[in-house]
């Protein structure tokens, strides 16, 4: 049984299913216990066609002694998706068998005894209507397919209970997944997503957040009360993850990256101007720096201030890993790239009771093969041949593996090649003002020009033997340049160096370990621009810190997602998921019967051939219900008695 209403405060006609079933306790004597208890009825509440809110019991359930409150309302949202046709299978794994007898039981006295029109499937019976054709048409069409794959990524991860287990009320976790899954689904501004929600998306549906109650500054509070919740909730999704998928954290990876400010931000305390990796350098920027498993799930993460250099950033990381990762993780791996790995970090990971990869910060110049047999040759996806050859080096107990890329030696040759020809242009062009009017020609000037151009192109002027030759009034009159005898840029081209503390069984381990440092690339490829982190247009740190963090709970949802896909060989990046998704479409299609009755129908699409090979990859839902019909009754006539002549007015 469900009703709807039309008018009555709903926006231009639009009408709307407002119907939940709740527990209502009353004190009776039980005579079991000779007490005073409670006594439940299970009650429905719902909206009549005259738009008034109404209750009816559904079903007395009797004294549940021994249940405390939270298990109560379990139950409750238990029966209401029961009866709203969501089913229980999906979300098993998250109740109490003890929880989901009951719920079973009460389900089926409902049934048995008729209290709601659930009894009988579609497939089983049929609705006739005999409607007038000219009637018929569709409206309120919302997208729904992202929205929905979202929703039950969120109950998968446990973020629901989670919030109300920390005493977050109900219409606070509804509007907390509305935003985390337009977040997710439709990355922008809150003014954005606001209109987004009211006029594009089914999302309040799924959430059950009144719509009409969607503004910006919800958004902004929720977001901001989010981020209060930061510590608890990451690790609370980390150990969530880890029991999903039967992780291990036994490596670790840590990288950072900054995005950029629009504005000035002048009182700003973490926006600072730094080296952008997205060469805005003309902007003020903040630092992220993130934690995560080789599955691309975040363990830890934090923000620096926009000119925190990488390698500084290590000691405040490690300090937190060990609370971040679960209670049964060993003695892990971090992966780290060269730019991080100075001398006193690597100690630092070693102290802290971790082992740590990476790049070597300087090319090995005194070391010594241990076997002629062990170079290992293998080969990358464009068949490009990698060489492979663990060394000693002469001052380190550690391991040191050389590579030898093909790939890169091409790479390194083509940029050293391009350096040589501008450097020599350089050169060239100081050469040529020396024999110009009014050109560059005292000494001073000339190395002033020659400095810059060596600061422009450092990693090759050294291999340039420069002579200047000038007269007794410091005027340079000639500058010749050739390459110094027996040096040759290229001859480290394509080699580097691998440096671990672990003691591998063979070679191809540690490189296969470094290789996933690649997650940690992918994973701020995803924020930057699925979940658009970049640029930040808050003007204040509280802002601009609750904005960064729900992007980083919408990666969650994106990389829990995206994992389980993989596993099904379904590789698509988010953006093309989400365009997939949004071709399920929910609607509402509206017909007059022939006892002038306004029938409304609420249904979801036929999910598309890839839509649902989707579904049946993560084992979600295809669908959040299947349909919803209300009847709005023909409007009866009203007496009024007319004051003048006491005659009756039918209208």
């Amino acid at each position: 049984m469900v009703c709807s209403a039309q008018g009555g405060g709903l926006d231009k006609g639009m009408w709307q299913y407002l119907w939940r079933m709740y527990f209502r306790v009353s004190l009776r004597h039980n005579p079991v216990t000779g007490k005073h208890s409670g006594y439940y009825r299970l009650v429905e509440s719902y909206r009549n066609t005259l738009g008034r809110v109404c209750h009816r019991t559904i079903l007395s359930v009797g004294f549940l002694d021994g249940l405390r409150t939270d298990e109560l309302n379990r139950i409750q949202k238990g029966l209401n998706e029961r009866v709203q046709g969501l089913g229980n299978e999906l979300f098993a794994h998250d109740c109490d068998p003890r929880i989901q007898a009951y719920v079973d039981d009460i389900y089926e006295q409902i049934v048995a005894k008729q209290r709601l029109d659930i009894h009988r499937k579609p497939s089983q019976t049929k609705d006739w209507q005999t409607i007038d054709m000219n009637s018929v048409r569709n409206k309120n069409v919302r997208e729904v397919g992202a929205e929905w794959l979202c929703y039950q990524a969120i109950r998968q991860l446990g973020i629901d209970t989670f919030l109300e287990n920390r005493d977050w009320d109900d219409d606070d976790v509804s509007l907390a997944m509305t935003h985390l899954i337009s977040r997710a689904v439709y990355p922008a501004s809150e003014l954005k997503t606001s209109r987004w929600i009211k006029e594009n998306s089914a999302v309040c549906e799924l959430t059950g957040f009144e719509i009409n109650r969607i503004t910006k500054d919800a958004l902004y509070r929720i977001s901001h009360k989010l981020f209060a919740e930061k510590e608890a909730l990451e690790k609370h999704l980390s150990c969530r993850t880890n029991e999903l998928f039967d992780l291990q954290d036994k490596i670790m990876l840590f990288d950072l990256t900054n995005t950029y400010f629009e504005g000035e931000k002048l009182h700003s305390s973490l926006a600072r101007y730094g080296r952008s990796k997205e060469k805005r350098n003309d902007a003020k920027l903040v630092v992220l720096a993130l934690v995560i498993n080789p599955e691309g799930f975040i363990k830890y993460s934090t923000l620096f201030q926009g000119n925190k250099s990488d390698s500084t950033t290590l000691p405040h990381i490690i300090e937190k890993l060990r609370k971040a990762t679960s209670t049964g993780a060993g003695k892990a791996l971090v992966v780290i790239d060269a730019g991080i790995a100075t001398q006193d970090n690597l100690k630092l990971i070693s102290e802290k009771g971790y082992d740590y990869l990476c790049v070597s910060r300087s090319t090995l110049k005194e070391y010594t093969v241990n076997s002629a047999n062990n170079q290992v040759v293998i080969h990358d996806k464009k068949h490009r041949t990698i060489e492979l050859c663990h060394v000693q080096a002469n001052e380190s107990t550690d391991y040191f593996l050389r590579v030898k890329s093909q790939g890169k030696e091409h790479k390194e040759r083509s940029m050293n090649s391009l350096f040589k020809d501008r450097f020599e242009e350089g050169l060239q062009s100081i050469q040529n003002s020396l024999s110009k009017k009014g050109g560059v020609k005292k000494l001073e000037k000339v190395h002033e020009r020659i400095g810059r151009l060596k600061q422009k192109y450092p990693s090759i002027h050294r291999y340039y033997q420069i002579d200047i030759t000038s007269n007794e009034k410091n005027i340079v009159t000639s500058i010749s340049w050739e390459l110094k005898p027996i040096t040759d840029p290229d001859h480290t081209s394509g080699i580097y160096f691998l440096r671990t503390s672990i003691l591998p069984e063979n070679e191809i381990i540690v490189w296969t370990f470094y290789n996933i440092i690649r997650e940690v690339e992918n994973t701020f490829r995803t924020l930057k621009t699925d979940i658009d982190l970049r640029p930040i247009f808050h003007q204040n740190d509280d802002a601009t810190m609750a904005h960064l963090h729900l992007g980083l709970l919408a990666y969650w949802l994106v990389n829990t997602i995206r994992h389980q896909l993989k596993k099904a060989d379904i590789r698509s990046g988010w953006s093309e998921i989400v365009r997939i998704m949004n071709t399920q479409k929910c609607l509402t299609t509206i017909a007059q019967n022939k006892h002038d009755e306004i029938i409304n129908i609420r249904r979801c699409s036929e999910p598309e051939e890839k839509v649902k090979l989707i579904y049946t990859a993560l084992k979600y839902k295809h669908a959040p219900f299947t349909r919803k019909k209300s009847v709005v009754l023909k409007p009866t006539p009203k007496k009024i008695l007319s004051p003048q002549n006491k005659s009756i007015i039918r209208i």
